[in-house]
């Protein structure tokens, strides 16, 4: 199946796509902060920058989209239906990059929590009770 926009109107749409300040992220933040919570954003000295840095705790938040770190909801298993090998790769590297970030962190001493765009979107109250949890324990 052909794509059916031109590479101009692809290359359009694609730069509009935000990596950071995304509505999901923009969600969460506003819930911690309303609960008393203070954090740093995308702290560049960390690996992978998380979204959210809790310093004094030693703990970071990464807000993932589905589509883009291939999450297993119904949006993160949809591949698109042209190019299909560039975003099987792509994906692939965004994942295999999250682990290592990951590691690299918890082998500093930091804890990572991870929450995806669909937990904010549909499982709020679950996501925010382990968020909370999360946040809260030693």
């Amino acid at each position: 199946m052909a794509d059916f926009m031109t590479p101009a109107q692809r290359s359009a749409h694609m730069a509009k796509i935000r990596s950071k300040d995304t509505k999901p992220e923009i969600k969460l933040r506003r819930f911690l902060h309303g609960a008393g919570y203070r954090y740093r954003l995308h702290d560049r000295r960390l690996p992978g920058r998380p979204d959210l840095v809790f310093s004094g705790r030693k703990k970071a938040i990464f807000v993932h989209g589905c589509f883009w770190h291939g999450h297993t909801c119904r949006i993160g298993a949809r591949l698109p239906k042209t190019n299909v090998e560039f975003w099987a790769d792509k994906r692939r590297a965004n994942q295999e990059r999250d682990r290592r970030q990951q590691v690299e962190l918890e082998d500093r001493g930091w804890k990572v929590f991870v929450i995806w765009e669909c937990e904010i979107e549909s499982a709020w109250d679950d996501s925010i009770a382990k968020l909370v949890l999360f946040l809260d324990s030693p």
